[in-house]
């Protein structure tokens, strides 16, 4: 716990400070937002704000995780170092951040409001995720525990739900086309729902509070532990790490969300949506709760899923459309409601589907209790 408030403490304070220093950088190089020309009218007065925020939130992750695993060395030689789970998180947030921050950057730099084409930006996290998801199959601990496994989980591992029912082989190319369908739909999730200010920053916030709270419950519940009760103990294999990380990226999140709010001075960008993106698929990954994100994550499921209701609906009916705009957010902004309101009633939306979420995760350990 101890490392946590840590963890926690110094990304707030390098996020919080971080960010109004990134913005004179980015001010200074006139590293500002292009905005559509369809989307919203109110959006045309914010072209210019500096963007790419994510990557203090990136920085802020990494420092803070690697500066806590080393006071915590400091203050005990004995104690675990970063461990394989932490690291393999940290490298799909970082890889699906880095193609943000290309997309971010061609943008910019040619001053238009396209980055990356479709297919370059699909080969590139497409690259990251079959790497992240090879990797996790990999490093046993001295238990035999590995980061991940090829079974589908809800709470934790469904043995029924075995994509190695084929063979290893079989199982381990099923659980790369698995794994990259979940990192795919929490990074479009994140990215479709960053259009607001502070929108997707704090509804981050809430699920990596989630992912908090559930790492150090399948912590103290670890199969194993001197704490566990009965048949409902977890086989994660860096809980407590996991916990670490989410704490962290919750904090930098909040320092990020200081200067975020509307009205924002600075935006995350795709840089910071896919970096967030990744970093929430690997936790549903990692912690075995891979079909639990559908409730943690509702609000970017909702989101997600108005697109492609407008697409379908606008193809198949020969251009009419089911809300005024898509992604969601915008079609109550055209209603006439304010922002911050439409900003504020999702949030409490996040909020009621994390809720969700923690209910069922306790709610299946009291029943197997």
């Amino acid at each position: 716990m101890i490392a946590l408030l840590i963890g926690a403490g110094v990304a707030l304070l390098v996020a919080l400070i971080g960010t109004p220093l990134f913005i004179k950088f980015l001010v200074a190089k006139s590293y500002g937002q292009f905005i559509r020309d369809d989307g919203p009218t109110s959006h045309h007065t914010k072209r210019g704000t500096p963007t790419m925020g994510g990557t203090v939130v990136v920085a802020a992750v990494l420092i803070s995780y690697f500066v806590t695993h080393l006071i915590m060395w400091m203050m005990n030689p004995d104690s675990a170092g970063p461990s394989a789970s932490g690291l393999l998180l940290l490298f799909l947030m970082v890889g699906m951040g880095f193609v943000g921050f290309l997309d971010d950057f061609i943008k910019i730099s040619n001053k238009r409001s396209l980055g990356l084409n479709a297919r370059a930006k699909l080969i590139l996290q497409a690259a990251v995720g079959i790497i992240f998801a090879v990797l996790v199959l990999q490093f046993p601990n001295e238990d035999g525990l590995r980061p991940a496994s090829t079974q589908i989980s809800l709470v934790r591992d469904i043995p029924w739900l075995d994509l190695a029912f084929g063979g290893t082989v079989v199982g381990a190319i099923l659980f790369v086309l698995w794994s990259n369908l979940i990192i795919t739909a929490a990074t479009n999730g994140v990215n479709l729902t960053d259009g607001l200010d502070g929108l997707a920053a704090g509804a981050s916030i809430m699920v990596f509070g989630a992912y908090t709270i559930m790492g150090i419950w399948q912590n103290n519940q670890a199969c194993g532990s001197p704490r566990e009760a009965g048949s409902g103990c977890y086989q994660v294999r860096d809980p407590m790490d996991l916990a670490l990380l989410a704490a962290i990226l919750s904090a930098a999140l909040v320092g990020f969300l200081w200067w975020n709010t509307s009205p924002a001075k600075i935006f995350m960008g795709d840089t910071g949506s896919l970096a967030i993106g990744g970093a929430v698929a690997a936790f549903a990954i990692l912690s075995r709760t891979e079909l639990l994100l559908a409730f943690i994550g509702g609000l970017f499921v909702l989101i997600t899923l108005s697109v492609i209701i407008q697409v379908g609906f606008f193809k198949l009916s020969g251009g009419k459309r089911v809300f005024k705009m898509a992604p969601l957010q915008h079609h109550f902004e055209l209603k006439g409601w304010a922002e911050v309101t439409v900003v504020v009633r999702f949030w409490i939306l996040a909020g009621l589907f994390v809720a969700a979420g923690l209910g069922i995760f306790y709610a299946e350990w009291v029943v197997l209790l």
